[in-house]
């Protein structure tokens, strides 16, 4: 984060149309060779180096959007060209929904909220959302273990084995109370919540801190929220703005949708919690837009 955030904001927008061919040809390498692990492939192993090409698309897919939502910012004024902006990042969001969904829908929610930021119409986002969500639909009807999943959802005591893990997190979320258990003293994370240390590791912060750290951990990302967007208002040009925008939404849209799992708000999905779930690849590049972020920040300061 340190390097990154002496970096001129300019470099990255020299390289987004490099970073986000070569983030696409690592996620299809992905699906050819790529390492699973627990029943999912997302992950390439080069030597002694593991690394998931899903999360370092995000920031290549976002910067990549940012360079060219700045060139053109007049043009996306209704739907057809809105559709057409989309169509860049259609290829990355189909390469990354092969193995990883969730990720997916990630990558294409940010690209849609960073359009929104730049055009002035808003009822196309509307009709846009709509085509989204019948698409989904059509998604789910055509069968899976997505299908599965909603149903389980829908009808836990059916699918017991399905909602294992969910109601463990919830029962560790239970155990809390107002002030939870302490530090360290989870019971829940010891053979009963299957990898607590990644998506479900808000349950964990619920039984240990309790109902007021786990409003602490919201907060805080709300600040983050607040804070970004203010950097963003005052950022020098259009690109470093979209850029704070598009890192700042993909940590707050990332930490709604892992928070609504856990406490089985939405179906199970695999989501990790920003700065929390453990990730090594996660982690570098969350680090490396928060630099980006402070890059923008800092020239900011200097105008």
């Amino acid at each position: 984060m340190f390097i990154v955030s002496v970096i001129p904001c300019e470099w990255w927008k020299k390289l987004s149309f490099l970073s986000y061919v070569l983030s696409f040809l690592m996620c299809a390498a992905v699906i050819v060779v790529g390492k699973g692990s627990n029943g999912s492939t997302r992950w390439l192993k080069i030597g002694p180096i593991q690394l998931q090409p899903s999360e370092i698309a995000k920031i290549a897919v976002i910067i990549f959007m940012a360079a060219l939502l700045s060139r053109i910012p007049k043009q996306v004024k209704d739907l057809k060209s809105i559709i057409k902006v989309l169509l860049f990042v259609l290829p990355m969001v189909g390469v990354i929904a092969v193995s990883n969904l969730s990720t997916a829908i990630i990558v294409g929610g940010i690209a849609v909220l960073m359009i929104f930021v730049v055009s002035p119409k808003t009822k196309e986002f509307f009709v846009l959302g709509a085509g989204l969500v019948a698409l989904g639909a059509i998604g789910v009807k055509m069968g899976g273990y997505r299908v599965t999943r909603i149903a389980a959802w829908l009808h836990p005591e059916d699918y017991p084995d399905e909602v294992y893990q969910t109601l463990q997190g919830m029962y560790a979320i239970g155990s809390g109370g107002l002030l939870g258990s302490g530090i360290g003293n989870s019971r829940q994370k010891y053979l009963y919540v299957p990898e607590p240390q990644n998506d479900f590791i808000f349950s964990i912060l619920c039984e240990e801190l309790g109902f007021i750290g786990a409003a602490l951990v919201v907060a805080l990302f709300l600040l983050l929220l607040l804070r970004g967007m203010s950097i963003a208002v005052r950022a020098r040009d259009k690109f470093g703005a979209l850029l704070t925008v598009g890192f700042v939404v993909q940590v707050i849209l990332q930490a709604i949708l892992n928070i609504a799992v856990v406490t089985n708000t939405i179906p199970n999905t695999g989501i990790s919690l920003p700065f929390f779930s453990s990730g090594g690849t996660s982690l570098l590049m969350l680090l490396g837009e928060m630099g980006i972020v402070l890059s923008v920040s800092r020239q900011t300061d200097m105008v």
